[in-house]
């Protein structure tokens, strides 16, 4: 693996420890324990499982540190210019019906910017990760954003949002894991309104640091966060399609 820092190093072992428990769960889903957290938003004993392990990893090494985190909340400790935020099953609807899209989201936020993230969906074996002035990495891959330039090429990653219906567009159920796949070319662009933090806290810097731009978003506001990113290259025209962005 390149040279990477000692927090993204945390991260991924961090994130790695709690694959084990989502691979093994996502095998036994019939005897997973599933409560509803509100409508159409499920917790399940992975999501806790996870992220119970997430944050022992990360606190023992960074016991300072403060944590936003899916499930539990925030956390202040002693260090409150650096943050972990974290989301241990980003796509759990996908998890429950036993579709294999989902991924484990893990950023660092440092004096209010966000400085090192990964994404890991652990059923294929991919890590998407960057680092702030290092690039963006898949599997040890240096990626970019696509680089087309007709917007009618392009395919696209949304959620719930106005947009132009005459976008060739995709509903995947992983926040994480679109701004990864724009970061790595395979989607051309990403939007959703109504978002939490830890949904694309990782994918951020990832899609920044593989070349694409993301709108300005107030890392302060846990909740109710929209979110384009794309390219450079069809940024202005993606923007276009997006009917009354600038309102949401």
């Amino acid at each position: 693996m390149k040279s990477i820092s000692a927090n993204l190093n945390i991260m991924i072992k961090a994130s790695e420890k709690a694959s084990k428990i989502l691979i093994r769960d996502f095998g036994e889903l019939e005897n997973l324990q599933v409560s509803k957290k509100g409508p159409k938003d499920f917790v399940t004993n992975a999501d806790i499982k996870a992220e119970k392990i997430i944050i022992e990893e990360l606190k023992k090494a960074r016991p300072n540190y403060s944590i936003i985190s899916e499930e539990n909340g925030v956390e202040k400790n002693k260090d409150e210019s650096n943050f972990w935020i974290i989301d241990p099953i980003d796509g759990t609807t996908n998890f429950l019906h036993g579709v294999p899209h989902f991924a484990i989201s893990i950023a660092l936020q440092s004096n209010h910017e966000i400085v090192c993230g990964l994404i890991y969906d652990p059923i294929k074996d991919e890590l998407f990760y960057a680092e702030k002035n290092h690039g963006a990495y898949f599997n040890n891959q240096r990626i970019r954003v696509s680089k087309k330039r007709d917007i009618d090429e392009c395919l696209f990653a949304v959620g719930k949002g106005k947009y132009n219906q005459d976008l060739i567009y995709r509903r995947s159920g992983s926040a994480a894991l679109d701004l990864a796949y724009v970061a790595s070319g395979r989607f051309d662009g990403y939007f959703q309104n109504n978002l939490n933090l830890w949904d694309i806290a990782a994918g951020i810097i990832i899609v920044k640091e593989a070349g694409g731009i993301v709108n300005e978003i107030d890392l302060s506001s846990l909740k109710n966060i929209k979110v384009l990113a794309s390219s450079a290259e069809i940024n202005t025209k993606f923007i276009e399609k997006i009917d009354n962005f600038r309102l949401f």
